[in-house]
């Protein structure tokens, strides 16, 4: 009897299927393989030289897929993307210098004037702002929709409508989408999607296995993870439509630092990890919000009694740590009463890094299709400490909140 090869293998072995997050550990360049690196280096640039003048001119053939100037991109922003793209299971991946200026392009590189966009009621402020002040100005015309619609959106859809904009969850109330009923109607009638998938992550919701054409992220949040960092990232289902978004980022001269990128590409490894914990806490937090007389309602998908669990429960695989919770009105001095004393959570802007934080969103944030109730809407994160420490920092400031009441 031969003895086998050291090297061979049964075809199970050779075809192992790995885990998202397995894949995540090991996305790194070719160039940074070979040089025995783990993390894709620092490559900054603007002027890149060529030895032979041939090379020069035919350098445009490389637009999409090399390095011919700092604009486009360098090996560094070339990793990142296909990490990315990689996890969305797109195409390829634009990178540009935040999440808004993904969305804006997104729009953008599909959108002319006499178009008609459709647009989810519950999207990001920025993004409406985007679309009320800039693409009406340019001719766009812009109509807005209820999360709920489902199918229905097919009797929203005119002639000359060329888009879908969608999110999901929603903005501060974190309505759920049924995302594929949309996106069945817009291939039908040959209608681009986009979606800004920034609260799942590709992690635990992937846009295009849905039939979005357009998977929107900003990277600044979960995908970095460390609040110092400003990105986005357009991912396409096609290679038309990668062109069409590269070609348009160009030409609004926008780009991602390599710096970020390459902290965005480290952050990116400990995803997995790191969104089990939030969403963990999240559900710690939620549950204590719950039993809070002086709370209405916590607006946290993954909860079995939220209005969109079912959704949550058929497309998703996890929720991530931002929630909203609805509580009754509350004065000025009831506002800093909750909010000025805080220890571990903070006040401040955007989310998804590895600290808590905790922000009031009233007034109501603008809506067309649905009325919010009158409540003090605040918006939670779930960082990384412990869910204990976390819920003895809201006991303190609930009392505060009590003690203020009283006296009033």
């Amino acid at each position: 009897m031969t003895d086998a090869p050291l090297d061979a293998r049964s075809q199970d072995e050779q075809t192992c299927s790995f885990a998202e997050a397995t894949t995540l550990l090991h996305s790194t360049s070719p160039s940074a393989q070979q040089a025995g690196l783990l993390n894709p280096p620092v490559h900054r640039a603007s002027t890149i030289v060529y030895d032979r003048v041939e090379d020069y001119i035919d350098r445009h053939r490389h637009l999409y897929d090399g390095v011919i100037y700092g604009l486009y991109g360098t090996e560094t922003s070339h990793a990142l993307g296909n990490a990315i793209a990689q996890l969305e299971g797109g195409v390829r991946t634009v990178l540009t210098s935040s999440g808004t200026a993904a969305i804006s392009l997104s729009l953008s590189a599909f959108l002319g004037a006499g178009d008609h966009l459709l647009v989810v009621d519950t999207v990001y402020r920025s993004t409406r702002r985007f679309c009320d002040e800039v693409l009406t100005k340019h001719g766009v015309e812009v109509s807005y929709f209820s999360p709920a619609i489902g199918s229905e959106i097919a009797s929203l859809i005119r002639p000359h409508t060329r888009m879908i904009f969608l999110e999901t969850p929603g903005s501060l109330t974190f309505e759920l989408i049924d995302v594929r009923a949309i996106t069945t109607v817009a291939r039908e009638q040959g209608i681009l999607t986009a979606l800004d998938n920034t609260w799942a992550t590709p992690m635990l919701f992937r846009p295009i296995e849905h039939g979005v054409d357009i998977s929107i992220a900003a990277a600044t949040k979960y995908l970095s993870g460390h609040s110092d960092v400003m990105l986005g990232a357009m991912t396409a289902a096609t290679a038309d439509i990668y062109k069409r978004l590269k070609d348009t980022a160009a030409r609004w001269g926008s780009s991602a630092s390599p710096d970020d990128c390459y902290l965005v590409h480290r952050g990116l490894r400990t995803l997995d990890v790191r969104l089990e914990r939030h969403q963990r806490t999240a559900l710690e937090l939620a549950a204590w919000f719950e039993t809070q007389p002086e709370v209405r309602r916590v607006l946290y998908p993954a909860l079995p009694g939220d209005p969109s669990h079912s959704i949550w429960k058929r497309d998703f695989t996890g929720a991530s740590g931002l929630f909203g919770v609805l509580l009754d009105p509350m004065s000025a001095t009831e506002r800093a009463a909750l909010f000025n004393e805080l220890s571990l959570f903070k006040l401040g802007s955007s989310w998804g890094g590895f600290e808590s934080l905790m922000v009031p969103s009233w007034p109501a944030p603008t809506r067309s299709c649905s009325a919010l109730d009158d409540g003090a809407l605040i918006r939670v994160h779930a960082g990384l400490e412990r869910g204990a420490d976390l819920i003895c920092d809201l006991e303190q400031a609930f009392a505060r909140l009590r003690s203020v009441r009283v006296k009033i």
